[in-house]
């Protein structure tokens, strides 16, 4: 039998390799960090969740180190069984003090936390309207729902109340987006949101992966960015970007609908939990981001001055100020060109094109870590306009 399915999956995996879609993944050896090893050589890292530069900071590895002699390695169940620590519970309710959320729920990963909530809260006579660009975690979530689906185009306000209109039979609606939109770097219109929200009595649900440790003042994401704390009914995020950089996810709402994800969602209720130096660790990192905002203030210094060194070069990027920075190139083979000639000199980068990214919109995703110094910054702008003339001059 599968001779057949071998030649199916041959061919089709060819159709991918032949379409300049094949994804290769890397290998690094050591710790995740501005400058990385690859291949045998040091490599300038920009394309990391690591904003913050959390993912290796010795304070955080200590907290992981501690645990591991008091808490041991795994807890082997699921937690409504016998797999809840003291440990976790604390990391709830800290993760609920930063973010002002009544209470908060911890998943495997963020996939899964937006995998278990639509599901629970939503039914056959309930309306979820969700922003066309949002997270593939958002989309698989929103599919296990027997919800009515609505969608509308990305941060366009006229057109998301025009579809709360359309729902506005429904017994329950909720608009859901991400905060950050991780191929453009933009934010979310949340006041505007809020503001429909509160007109056509709609929850609002944000998936803040990109946002919580360093946007906003204090580094409580897009609703504090946008001034709408209090407002938002639901948020999901990761620890695996800003907040240490290891894995796991959460839901932060309000205590009933944390209450009844207790009790159905399925993603909890049927996979382990996070690993107890993963805990302690992020419990570290989270002491860090809300005891100082000096790492935030790093990462932002960072990130302008990427912007602005790169744009006097002559590259054209998305507009912006978060860390995200877009370099747009349009033609996909162009793009994948440039990233193999920075790989060349030294920088680690990602060309991304369709389907990943709409037609003609390829690009490279460059991301600044409050870890990168101003030395690497220049090296890597450096690298860009030599890579840039090169695969110019030969074309």
């Amino acid at each position: 039998m599968y001779g057949t399915v071998k030649d199916q999956l041959r061919a089709e995996l060819d159709e991918i390799e032949a379409a300049g879609l094949t994804k290769r993944e890397r290998g690094i050896r050591g710790p995740q960090s501005s400058e990385i090893e690859v291949a045998g050589r040091e490599v300038l890292n920009f394309c990391a969740n690591n904003y913050l530069g959390l993912a290796n900071d010795p304070r955080i590895v200590a907290a992981a180190h501690r645990a591991l002699d008091e808490w041991g390695y795994g807890l082997a169940s699921v937690r409504f069984i016998c797999g809840t620590q003291e440990l976790h519970l604390e990391l709830e309710r800290r993760v609920s003090e930063f973010l002002g959320y009544d209470d908060t729920i911890l998943f495997s990963s963020c996939f899964d936390a937006n995998g278990g909530v639509f599901e629970v809260l939503f039914g056959p006579d309930d309306a979820i309207i969700s922003d066309e660009l949002n997270h593939a975690s958002i989309i698989d979530g929103i599919r296990l729902s027997k919800a009515q689906r609505y969608r509308y185009r990305n941060r366009d306000m006229t057109d998301l109340e025009a579809q709360l209109v359309a729902a506005s039979d429904a017994r329950r609606r909720v608009i859901v987006t991400d905060g950050v939109f991780s191929m453009d770097g933009y934010l979310a219109p949340l006041a505007e949101i809020c503001d429909l929200a509160d007109r056509y009595d709609a929850l609002v649900f944000v998936d803040d992966s990109h946002a919580v440790g360093f946007v906003g003042a204090h580094g409580r994401g897009t609703p504090e960015q946008c001034g709408v704390e209090g407002r938002v009914d639901i948020t999901t995020g990761t620890f695996g970007k800003a907040l240490g950089g290891a894995s796991g996810g959460y839901v932060s709402a309000r205590k009933e609908i944390v209450e009844l994800l207790r009790q159905r969602a399925r993603p909890y209720l049927f996979s382990n939990t996070l690993a107890p130096a993963i805990v302690a660790g992020t419990i570290e990192a989270l002491s860090l981001v809300a005891g100082s905002g000096e790492l935030r203030s790093r990462l932002q210094s960072n990130a302008a001055l990427f912007r602005s060194l790169l744009t006097d070069a002559g590259f054209e990027l998305l507009p912006g100020e978060h860390p995200i920075v877009p370099v747009m190139f349009g033609d996909a083979a162009l793009t994948a060109r440039i990233a193999d000639a920075l790989q060349a000199r030294g920088v680690f980068v990602t060309a991304f094109s369709f389907p990943v990214v709409p037609r003609g919109a390829a690009r490279i995703r460059v991301q600044l870590s409050a870890a990168h110094s101003e030395e690497e910054i220049r090296r890597c702008v450096e690298a860009f306009v030599a890579a840039r003339d090169e695969v110019s001059a030969s074309a």
